[in-house]
């Protein structure tokens, strides 16, 4: 019939309600065709309010709860160890408390700034939200309010958002989103660390395993927490120790960079699984860590390399073991070495951009302009609020690019990146290893979904 009602505070509807306003409006249609009026429900924001918690790595972030009339809605914001330099600014207070790393003023932002314009819109209209946030703070790089504050209130408000409209979080993100499938991911799970993730054991920083050769993430899952497992038992024979990184991965000291891939090959065979059949690697070597004085110093090994050479050496990697995704193989700024690197290697593996791309919508446009990737690392805080991250993902799937979405070293038990994947259907995650809380939280949230779907749970599997 056209009749739009709109009501605040209603959170449903039932069939005598429907009685009352057919009555009222002596409509000359039928009960039944009255009732299918479109009823709108405007679920207004109530009150929004951060505080400063503490992340996985003991440092301060943000938190921020956003209250409607359907209850309480909480998130949290990761935090980088190896954070690109073209990154929106995490705002820190300075200073002695927590070292320089309080994150009061960005709390201070949320409470008597942002707060103020948001309570009172409806927590399903995200990008109005998330734009008024950006007009709010009217700078390049989110300096003024944080980036933290700002996804601290976007992400608690795209929960509050899925709640108002009854439905679970990573379906209210494929309707916003526009897509029309839900996916589950290929996992990277970073097994070894080095670099800044661990006591530099290792140059390159990540090394991953992914369990594509399955039927269903539940199965890669197994797959990769079997070999994980496995792992631990092949370090402890061979006399490395077992201690655990930031993201709860292996952070052995080892001889070179060649030493874990070798070790995960083992690893792989021993859970009872296949090479590059079932598992294959993904390396993330964070090479702007150790890009010094336009050389890249690979310390372990005793090498100063140009881009020339540092591609040269991927490709050596690449030729002999069963790597898939290379994520920042070069240093962030490092424009020319990036478009070699994708001509010498884009057609064989995922030349996957994080630091280069910090999931910004400028920087994926001078990355097509240049052919510097194929991928992109999808990180929220990277650029401050779901609907930017939303444009950056859209751009990537306009160049026919991949997806991978990705948590951060300090992480919390927060899980939004578990639906947002399957929401987006992006069909890649990176979410540490599968050890401690604050990554098992967004493997397991992504085994509920799959129970959720049943069998519309489709896994993405072979990513090449």
């Amino acid at each position: 019939m056209g009749i739009v009602i709109k009501s605040k505070g209603i959170a449903q509807t039932n069939k005598a309600f429907f009685e009352f306003l057919w009555r009222k409006s002596k409509s000359p249609v039928n009960y039944l065709t009255f009732s299918s009026i479109l009823f709108v429900v405007i679920m207004e924001i109530k009150s929004v309010h951060a505080r400063q918690i503490l992340d996985s790595r003991g440092i301060p972030t943000v938190e921020c709860d956003v209250v409607t009339e359907k209850g309480l809605f909480r998130a949290s914001v990761p935090s980088g160890s190896s954070a690109g330099k073209h990154e929106a600014l995490e705002l820190r207070d300075g200073g002695k408390a927590y070292n320089g790393k309080s994150v009061t003023k960005a709390v201070e932002n949320v409470n008597k700034i942002i707060a103020k314009k948001v309570v009172g819109l409806d927590a399903t209209k995200q990008r109005e939200i998330d734009e008024l946030m950006l007009a709010l703070d009217a700078t390049e790089n989110k300096s003024k309010l944080g980036a933290n504050a700002i996804l601290a209130v976007s992400s608690a408000v795209c929960r509050a958002g899925a709640a108002s409209k009854g439905i679970e979080l990573f379906e209210h993100i494929s309707q916003l989103y526009g897509n029309k499938k839900f996916l589950l991911p290929t996992p990277q799970m970073v097994v070894i660390s080095g670099g800044a993730h661990a006591d530099k054991s290792t140059d390159l920083q990540e090394y991953m395993i992914a369990p594509y050769g399955f039927k269903t993430f539940s199965g890669a899952l197994q797959a990769g927490t079997e070999t994980y497992h496995a792992l631990a038992s092949i370090l402890k024979k061979k006399g490395f120790h077992t201690n655990v990184g930031k993201e709860g991965s292996f952070a052995p000291s080892v001889p070179n960079n060649r030493t874990p891939l070798e070790l995960m090959e083992n690893a792989i065979e021993e859970a009872g699984y296949s090479v590059g059949k079932e598992i294959c690697f993904a390396l993330d070597p964070a090479s702007s860590e150790f890009f010094e004085n336009g050389k890249y110093n690979l310390k372990t090994e005793n090498k100063k390399l140009s881009s020339g050479e540092m591609v040269d050496y991927y490709k050596s990697l690449v030729n002999e073991f069963q790597i898939y995704s290379l994520e920042d193989g070069l240093s962030e700024d490092d424009w020319g070495g990036w478009a070699e690197l994708n001509r010498e290697l884009g057609k064989k593996i995922q030349i996957v951009g994080d630091d280069l791309l910090v999931t910004n919508v400028k920087r994926i446009k001078k990355a097509a302009e240049m052919k510097a990737v194929n991928a992109v690392l999808i990180k929220i805080n990277q650029i401050g609020g779901i609907s930017e991250t939303f444009d950056a993902m859209k751009l990537t799937e306009s160049n026919k690019w991949a997806s991978v979405v990705s948590h951060r070293s300090g992480e919390t038990e927060e899980n939004f990146i578990a639906d947002l994947v399957v929401g987006t259907a992006a069909g890649q995650c990176k979410f540490g290893a599968p050890a401690r809380s604050d990554r098992t939280a967004k493997y397991n949230q992504l085994l509920r979904i799959e129970e959720m779907l049943g069998k519309n749970a489709a896994f993405k599997g072979k990513v090449l």
